[in-house]
């Protein structure tokens, strides 16, 4: 299935900002995240189809996962 995957603020340090990629039918949100070497405690947003989704959602052929980095300050 091809998903396009969008990352955003320091996730794109070194990688990619948008990049249509190719995985098995049934891929969750973490294990997109973890063959991109993303940590789950890093990330503090995941948007499947411009929708707050959770790691274990279930990606489907054309789906858009976009996600940030948790953002601190104060």
């Amino acid at each position: 299935m091809r998903i396009t995957v969008r990352l955003f603020l320091s996730f794109r340090a070194g990688r990619f900002h948008t990049k249509t990629m190719e995985y098995p039918a049934g891929m969750t949100v973490a294990a997109v995240a973890g063959d991109l070497a993303l940590l789950d405690d890093e990330i503090g947003l995941v948007l499947v189809n411009d929708r707050q989704a959770e790691f274990e959602h279930r990606l489907a052929d054309g789906d858009t996962l976009a996600l940030f980095p948790v953002v601190g300050g104060g």
